[in-house]
């Protein structure tokens, strides 16, 4: 079956075409590359011997959309494309929701119109608010977002679940990810950030690769065991299994299915710094940071929901995650641009 991965060159989108491929399902990748290489798309080949269509350009492209669905049979799609660095989010919202929410509501009216409605989206943790109880269910409180970011996949979700309400026909799944780390074992491909990482694992390679001069850990006075921000890190390739389970599941299923894809365990910053030092026999000089405006003590998942319905389970562990970001760091300096 040929899959369709809006957003395929990016970090999670290549390593989910790997495990397409690996799975049997053939990827036909649209992507604008404006925070993504085709490299990658080369590189999943390198280690599939597969093939991938690739359109480049937007997903908001109307007319580009029907000419994908005109030259392939799609039997499903897996909507990655968007913005996604909180920061800039805030800097500039009016380009979250209108890039965001405008290439969600164009794929969808083009897959309705082909008969195609089978839809998993990329949404994330940031839907939550931020007064729940750990750990995160699926069930557990929704908005109150602190970002445009995270309103934009709130907005996305709740778009989707209108759309398999008014239409019976449609089957869609809401992936809720967690902290997305780590490489493909091969080293291969990883992640790529333009200028300075958002995330706290590509910071810490760059850091021990030399190519930033210290880490900021921001704050160290929090609720947690020793003082940094707690998060439920996921292995990217954990993560993109996760997409393929969820294609299982839509081709059993109508409405609208909501699962997280994270590990049940939080891991501390200064824990991630200390496994990435001892795993990598590298050092991560770090310096202590006033906290970040919005930023919460403690986020994990329960995955409890995705593992009994879609049987999945992350298999890697923080030992992995630190191993295959190294393996990437070192194997790519300066990433693609090599």
């Amino acid at each position: 079956m040929n899959v369709l991965v809006t957003g395929g060159a990016g970090y999670i989108g290549s390593h989910t075409c790997v495990e397409l491929i690996e799975a049997g399902y053939q990827p036909i990748v649209i992507d604008n590359l404006c925070n993504s290489s085709a490299k990658s798309l080369q590189r999943v080949q390198q280690i599939t011997g597969g093939q991938i269509p690739f359109y480049q350009g937007d997903v908001r492209d109307e007319a580009l959309l029907n000419r994908i669905f005109d030259e392939n049979t799609i039997g499903c799609a897996i909507h990655f494309a968007g913005l996604k660095a909180v920061g800039e989010s805030v800097e500039k919202p009016l380009e979250y929701y209108e890039n965001n929410l405008c290439a969600t509501m164009t794929l969808c009216r083009v897959m309705a119109k082909r008969g195609v409605k089978k839809l998993i989206f990329s949404s994330s943790a940031t839907v939550y608010s931020g007064d729940n109880e750990m750990p995160l269910r699926e069930t557990s409180k929704t908005g109150n977002c602190t970002n445009p970011y995270g309103w934009t996949k709130y907005m996305g979700e709740q778009i989707l679940r209108d759309i398999a309400k008014a239409d019976p026909a449609w089957s869609v799944v809401n992936l809720r990810y967690f902290n997305p780390v780590g490489a493909h074992e091969s080293g291969l491909i990883g992640e790529h950030p333009n200028g300075i990482p958002n995330n706290l694992m590509p910071y810490i390679s760059q850091t021990a690769i030399g190519k930033r001069d210290h880490l900021n850990v921001f704050g160290n006075d929090y609720p947690t065991p020793d003082g940094t921000g707690v998060r439920d890190y996921i292995h990217v390739v954990d993560l993109a299994k996760g997409h393929v389970a969820a294609i299982e599941y839509l081709m059993q299923h109508t409405g609208e299915g909501v699962f997280n894809l994270g590990t049940g365990h939080g891991y501390s910053v200064l824990d991630m710094v200390h496994a990435f030092e001892s795993v990598n026999g590298v050092k991560v000089p770090y310096v202590i940071a006033p906290r970040r405006a919005g930023d919460l003590p403690t986020c994990y998942a329960d995955p409890g929901k995705s593992r009994e319905v879609l049987g999945w389970t992350a298999g890697r562990d923080q030992n992995d995650m630190c191993r295959d970001t190294w393996n990437w760091q070192s194997k790519n300096p300066n990433g693609y641009d090599d």
